[in-house]
């Protein structure tokens, strides 16, 4: 699943996008007349967490790249893709097995954009009151919960854990104020890390804990479990990652 950083790539990469028509839409999907989108232009090309939004007259398009959602610009693939968009300019955006659907513009203005870790507008205070308010919450379902971290995905909270060295089943409620700050500011710093990883193609030399097997630190093996509500892999260091809550 693309995580917020790769979201934001692709934000920039469609930025000269924004303002051209739409000369062709079409795709294998069902849940948008593509047809009304040709001759639209395109007045805003928006990212929020794992959402790409972009903004016409006639819709509000709402791309979620699920599990296992690709895309493509300026060039396709060896399979159908979900949406195509031809732009003026020549270029073409390609989306592969994600979720299109149409918004209202009432649920488009009610994005909130500061609990995008990417976002200008990122509130870590707002962050900081939802953890507190939910003091059960284990930190690996808490980084994963798009309501307080739009953006953070399974490689971002795995590698956000052992930097600030938290065992992912700490409860939220047992965190000292200066971990739970910690937590949140990480979970920032991490996402604009990862970001120029990725710009330079080097993002997976720098996993420390996410599909690794070794503590850098510890130089012993790893934990490795699905965990949580979210159910998702984790990868940690019972030696330097501590536990904070009832078996702590």
């Amino acid at each position: 699943m693309p995580e917020g950083p790769s979201l934001y790539l692709l934000k920039e990469q469609t930025a000269r996008f924004v303002g051209q028509d739409i000369l062709r839409a079409d795709g294998n999907t069902w849940a948008i007349d593509t047809a009304r989108l040709a001759g639209q232009p395109i007045l805003a090309i928006h990212t929020w967490g794992k959402h790409l939004l972009i903004d016409t007259p006639v819709m509000v398009l709402r791309i979620h790249f699920l599990l296992f959602g690709t895309y493509r610009i300026d060039e396709g693939r060896d399979k159908p893709p979900r949406l195509s968009l031809e732009m003026a300019d020549g270029g073409v955006m390609n989306f592969y097995a994600c979720s299109v659907k149409e918004i209202d513009r009432d649920t488009f203005a009610a994005y909130d954009f500061s609990a995008d870790v990417m976002s200008a507008q990122w509130d870590p205070k707002k962050a900081r009151k939802k953890l507190r308010a939910r003091p059960d919450l284990l930190a690996c379902d808490a980084l994963l919960d798009q309501d307080i971290f739009s953006g953070v995905g399974n490689i971002i909270k795995n590698e956000v854990l052992f930097r600030i060295r938290l065992h992912p089943l700490s409860t939220m409620g047992a965190l000292p104020p200066a971990k739970l700050r910690q937590l949140v500011d990480e979970a920032r710093q991490y996402s604009f890390d990862f970001l120029e990883w990725k710009r330079q193609f080097v993002l997976k030399q720098h996993w420390q804990a996410h599909a690794q097997r070794t503590c850098p630190r510890c130089h012993i093996p790893f934990h490795k479990a699905k965990l949580g509500q979210s159910d998702r892999r984790s990868f940690w260091c019972e030696r330097c990652q501590k536990r904070y809550g009832d078996a702590e």
